[in-house]
């Protein structure tokens, strides 16, 4: 008999059989692992299966690379406390999604996993947006594919950058990219080097900067492409900034008129 015990932030639940289901965890020692639950659709096991939740788990199989099953206990609900929120929830889901389709099963990946965890932390803070931006970023730079942003590719000044190549994910200057501008991703002003502003408009710039590299390095070979949370994430945050755009005009042409 195979077994371990760790810590794990569930990723992703799928129903199997009656009241079962097969979820996977992102683990503390174990990377990302997959088990049966007994028992999952329970109203005693519900909140211990909502996504982003951290529980302690103990796998157990007959052989090492069987699927194997989980005991499971409760040790934090992190999207019970973003239920009023549907844009840091989705934020929360697109996270789990990402890890859970680009990480290799079983491989160990514990930083990522504290960095999870801190991700999910920050959701009650004003910076979460700009924290989910820089928790992507260095998702790439654990699957591999780091992004350069500290000084310009063709030799421009470091304090003065402005894009980001679509080829390499280097940055550029503005002086140095100027002539090329429409083929080059824009860099969000909190990521360079002297920092910036890292308001609503700047952090979207952010999460399409990621999400283009996440389309051309990790998922471009994946069935699916980018994970449909992913996705919705993006589109509802600029959804939201699109919204919170007409209030503002709103506001101003009611004082105005």
């Amino acid at each position: 008999m195979e077994q371990w015990q760790d810590q794990g932030i569930v990723l992703h639940v799928r129903p199997h059989g009656e009241s079962g289901a097969i979820i996977n965890v992102l683990t503390k020692q174990n990377g990302r692992a997959a088990g049966y639950v007994r028992g999952a659709r329970s109203s005693r096991m519900r909140g211990s299966l909502e996504l982003g939740s951290v529980v302690d788990v103990q796998w157990s199989s007959r052989t090492s690379d069987g699927l194997g099953s989980f005991s499971i206990e409760l040790v934090k609900s992190y999207a019970a406390d973003y239920m009023g929120d549907a844009l840091k929830l989705s934020a929360l889901q697109s996270a789990c999604e990402l890890c859970n389709q680009a990480l290799p099963e079983r491989e160990k990946h514990e930083g990522l996993y504290h960095g999870l965890l801190v991700l999910f932390e920050q959701f009650a803070s004003d910076i979460w947006g700009a924290a989910y931006v820089m928790w992507e970023i260095a998702l790439l730079k654990e699957l591999g594919f780091s992004l350069d942003l500290t000084q310009c590719a063709g030799g421009g000044d470091a304090m003065s950058l402005a894009y980001v190549s679509p080829k390499t994910g280097r940055a550029v200057s503005y002086s140095a990219g100027e002539i090329y501008k429409e083929k080059l991703l824009k860099l969000p002003d909190f990521l360079k080097p002297q920092g910036g502003s890292g308001d609503d408009e700047e952090i979207l710039k952010g999460i399409d900067l990621c999400g283009y590299f996440l389309g051309r390095w990790v998922f471009a070979h994946h069935s699916h492409g980018i994970p449909a949370p992913r996705l919705l994430f993006a589109e509802r945050f600029a959804k939201t900034i699109g919204e919170q755009g007409l209030e503002k005009k709103e506001n101003r042409d009611y004082v105005t008129g």
